[in-house]
């Protein structure tokens, strides 16, 4: 390695190898200056050393500040890959070849890089040496992706089917599944987001004849009771003409048709990608494969002497991650409070300094809570996902893949109330828990709690939805593509001013070290981002039926801008090899299930869908039957109103005009002598209970039903992987009879 201060000539270690002409399965960096310490030389001369007795040689090239090393595996290494694993590729794989097959590229970088992971010299691994700086970083070259560049790495093939077996050479099958699910999710995604337009603009065509709307528009002679404590001016009900046509494009009769089609939408979709995936898996041979024994057949490579690591079980582990991910759960309800204080503050604070005219302030408070929570839910992704790597730590899984099954459930669990606990608030919870006019609940005795919107509570869903959605979806995929892609032309250009080498093998390792580097969590953050996605396409979808288009348009983006950033702007990822999504797919059905219980709720007690029903068919007009002259829904607007006395009031005298006024109006079912809940609010809540019990058990019985109708598997698998045993046993019988005959 030479002495301190000493230059590192160009050399290479085994260059008797025939494989020298190879590409380099891996490549390590350290800094040139690191070198000049002998320790660090020591160690970094140690670890290589013992990556030559396993059977490995390297290569040393330098530019003016960095050191590169070029890994190659001996071909031994993958022979007794073959020998271990010669009949777990599948059913098709278990007849004898006739000679040795070549090891693809992606398994050869998946045996590689588990070894270089897991060598360890003189107690330090390669994570070790990373951390101290004996090498700066590690990656793969790209080699052979021109294919990929051409055919799926570029925005004009948004439209073009994915090539997923030439994903799966490169990428490896994790990769090659996610794109696979992704693509199917998108395709699904068009009739769900075809319904939901439709329903969005049936709203369009009863925009100015919902009766509803019309009496609101008319009904100048109600006032509304003074929402605020800064300003008390009543307010003509017909000021909230324009709010409530547009709360009855997503608050109609079809809003109800569309949750329960929601519902059996995502069960297809789930069963079908099923079907799907048993295609891809056996078309890749992949049917019989198992991981454990992937996994303990590398172990075995790496060491002669690997001793099995039995599963385990502590109770006392699951007990301590249980409550601290209790406290975690309630440090997410807790963030949904704290919308509540900014939401309470801010509507105090735009009515006193006049930004906002009085009739605006529920609107600002709305979109600036919105934004707020956008921006919780980026600090709380960072904070959850630090607590869900110690909780594994803490847990000790056996394996990497039982690891990460762990911590999928983990980090989904804290995301899912990171994002939806504030949806959840503004849903079942805010403007209910108010009081009423002349005797409201206040925050700290001080500030009076928010109240829905003057259309209703969904008006206040529909905008946190829209909002949260678009900024995640449009922000989101801003930062992913630009920000690997400023950092990128921002190395490339300093890296031009600086040094570039003539020796087109140093120049390619340059190329790929200026790239962005990738982690073990590239490809999980990836799937993360599909699942809130999906939660949000799907929970609360009722409230906002524009979420499956909007997901539409999004995943056409994300295809090709992860194709882009994964071909062109990053390192290439380590191949991994997969025949499922693994835990992702309990995440999507337990989303599944979550959404049927949510939308149920979003209809029995948000919208005025149930109010509506039984007006109708207890109250109106049509009570005693249809009467073709008179609109059934006539006077529902006066008699969803109760009335308060203005001599009620605590303070009076601060009301505008309340010497002309003696009654106005706010939204509840209350008596008019006492405020107390009303015989009306008591016969709804039975009805919505009930309606919510029938609505979540037709939809479970509908998935279900669904789910048992389509297969997970096709017979065509099936009797596939059967013809593949029976012709098995049928070679071991004739082998065996002709050996018995001689």
């Amino acid at each position: 390695m030479g002495t301190e201060g000493d230059s590192f000539p160009l050399m290479e270690v085994n260059t008797g190898d025939p494989e020298a002409s190879e590409p380099w399965d891996y490549v390590l960096v350290a800094d040139r200056r690191g070198q000049r310490a002998t320790r660090q030389a020591h160690r970094q001369l140690q670890f290589l050393e013992e990556l030559k007795r396993k059977g490995f040689r390297y290569k040393m090239m330098e530019d003016g500040e960095k050191v590169f090393f070029g890994i190659r595996a001996e071909s031994r290494i993958f022979d007794l890959y073959r020998t271990l694993l010669m009949e777990s590729e599948g059913p098709g794989s278990r007849t004898q070849p006739a000679g040795p097959a070549p090891i693809p590229a992606s398994t050869r970088i998946r045996i590689v890089n588990f070894v270089l992971n897991n060598t360890t010299a003189a107690g330090d691994t390669l994570d070790d040496l990373v951390k101290s700086g004996v090498f700066e970083t590690r990656f793969v070259l790209h080699k052979g992706q021109d294919d990929l560049r051409k055919e799926w790495a570029q925005w004009r093939r948004v439209l073009r089917p994915q090539p997923i077996d030439d994903i799966r050479d490169y990428f490896g099958e994790k990769v090659a599944l996610y794109f696979a699910w992704l693509g199917w999710y998108t395709y699904m995604l068009v009739p769900a987001a075809a319904v939901g337009l439709l329903v969005f603009l049936s709203g369009f065509a009863l925009f100015n004849a919902s009766q509803i709307s019309k009496e609101i528009c008319e009904a100048h002679d109600i006032l509304l009771c003074p929402r605020g404590d800064h300003s008390r001016r009543y307010q003509q009900l017909s000021d909230t003409c324009t709010f409530a046509k547009l709360t009855h494009l997503f608050d109609n009769e079809g809003t109800v048709v569309f949750a329960i089609f929601m519902a059996l939408w995502a069960t297809v979709f789930l069963e079908i990608w099923k079907r799907q995936r048993a295609r891809v898996v056996l078309h890749w041979d992949l049917y019989g494969w198992d991981e454990d024994q992937e996994e303990m057949a590398l172990q075995l490579i790496n060491h002669r002497d690997y001793q099995l690591r039995p599963h385990q079980h502590s109770y006392l582990r699951s007990s301590v991650i249980l409550i601290l991910s209790v406290l975690m759960i309630c440090l997410m309800i807790g963030m949904a409070h704290l919308l509540v204080v900014y939401r309470v503050l801010a509507a105090a604070l735009f009515n006193s300094t006049l930004l906002f005219q009085e009739e605006q302030v529920t609107t600002a408070v709305v979109v600036t809570g919105a934004l707020f929570h956008y921006v919780v839910i980026l600090i709380m992704t960072k904070v959850n996902k630090c607590v869900a790597l110690k909780l594994c730590d803490f847990e000790k899984p056996r394996t990497f893949s039982e690891r990460e099954s762990k911590f999928t459930t983990k980090f989904f669990t804290l995301q899912f109330f990171a994002h939806f606990s504030s949806l959840i608030y503004i849903a079942f919870i805010l403007g209910r828990i108010n009081g009423h006019p002349g005797k409201s609940v206040r925050l700290a005795g001080l500030w009076k709690l928010e109240e829905c919107h003057l259309s209703g509570c969904m008006m206040d869903l529909f905008l946190q939805m829209a909002i949260i959605m678009g900024l995640k979806q449009t922000l989101s995929n801003c930062a992913e593509y630009l920000g690997p892609w400023l950092a990128y032309k921002c190395r490339l250009m300093r890296f031009k001013l600086g040094r570039a080498s003539g020796d087109p093998e140093l120049r390619d390792m340059q190329h790929n070290y200026l790239l962005n580097p990738v982690n073990t969590f590239s490809l999980f953050d990836e799937f993360m981002e599909m699942m809130i996605q999906y939660g949000f396409t799907t929970i609360f979808v009722a409230a906002f039926p524009l979420a499956p288009l909007l997901a539409l348009i999004s995943n056409l983006v994300e295809i090709r801008l992860d194709a882009i950033k994964m071909v062109r702007l990053q390192r290439r990822l380590v191949p991994r090899k997969a025949k499922d999504i693994g835990t992702w797919l309990q995440v999507l059905e337990t989303i599944g299930v979550l959404a049927v219980i949510a939308n149920g709720m979003v209809i029995a007690f948000t919208s005025e869908f149930i109010p509506r029903v039984v007006y109708k068919y207890h109250y109106g007009p049509c009570r005693l039957g249809a009467q073709p002259a008179v609109d059934c829904l006539t006077g529902y607007v006066n008699h969803s109103l109760s009335v308060f006395y203005t001599k009620d009031f605590q303070d009076p005298v601060q009301a505008e005009g309340s010497e002309n006024i003696t009654e106005c109006r706010y939204r509840d079912y209350r008596d008019t002598q006492d405020y107390s809940l009303s015989e009306q609010f008591w016969v709804l809540l039975a009805i919505r209970l009930l309606f919510l019990i029938l609505f979540e058990h037709v939809a479970l019985c509908i998935k279900l039903i669904a789910a048992w109708f389509v297969p997970d598997v096709p017979q065509s698998v099936k009797n596939k992987v059967l013809e593949e045993k029976y012709r098995a046993l049928r070679d071991k019988m004739c082998s065996s009879s002709k050996s018995t005959d001689v």
